[in-house]
C-alpha cells in the first residue's frame, strides 16, 4: 500500500509577533487538529530544527513549511479543499506572501514507506519539481499521478 506526501512552502507577510501571524497560527493549529482527526493523516513532521536550503530562507518573512503524509491521495485532496483547511486557503492572502511565478507552493509524491520520508526528501521533490515540473517523482493535482507512478490521473 502506498501513501502520499505533500511538502508546502509559504512565507508570512508580517513578523511572528503581528497580530496576523498570531492568527494563522491559531487557524493552523485548528487545521492540523481537524486533520488529525480526520483518520487520514498519517504522520505530521515538525520543522524544529530543520536546517532548511538557502532558498527557503531568503526573503522578508519567516518561511512556513509543512510536511505531511497521507493515507491516500483522494484523503489528501478532500482534506486541502474542505472544512478549515478550504477557508485558511481562501484566507492565506491575509498572512501569507504571493508566491514568486513558477514557484510552486507544494509537492506531492507517492511512498511506500512512511520512515523514507524527511524534510531533505521534501527538499529534493520540490526542486526536482521546479527543474522538471510534474513527473511522477514529484506532482501536484492539476498533474497527479497514480500510486503505481505509471499512469498521469488528470490531464
Amino acid at each position: 500500500m502506498a501513501f502520499v506526501a505533500i511538502y508546502t512552502v509559504g512565507r508570512l507577510t508580517h513578523p511572528y509577533e503581528h497580530p496576523a501571524s498570531r492568527e494563522f497560527y491559531e487557524v493552523g493549529y485548528k487545521v492540523m487538529r481537524q486533520a488529525t482527526n480526520s483518520g487520514h493523516l498519517i504522520k505530521e513532521f515538525s520543522p524544529d530544527g530543520v536546517p532548511f536550503p538557502e532558498e527557503v530562507i531568503k526573503g522578508e518573512g519567516s518561511p512556513i513549511l509543512t510536511l505531511t503524509i497521507w493515507k491516500s491521495l483522494q484523503s489528501l485532496y478532500r482534506f486541502t479543499y474542505s472544512g478549515k483547511h478550504k477557508q485558511a486557503l481562501r484566507d492565506r492572502s491575509k498572512w501569507i506572501e504571493p508566491h514568486q511565478e513558477k514557484q510552486p507552493t507544494y509537492v506531492v509524491w507517492w511512498t511506500e514507506m512512511v520512515k523514507d520520508v524527511s524534510w531533505e526528501e521534501a527538499f529534493k521533490r520540490y526542486n526536482h519539481y521546479i527543474q522538471h515540473g510534474p513527473t511522477p517523482f514529484a506532482f501536484d493535482y492539476m498533474h497527479a499521478f497514480d500510486e503505481c507512478v505509471k499512469t498521469l490521473l488528470v490531464n
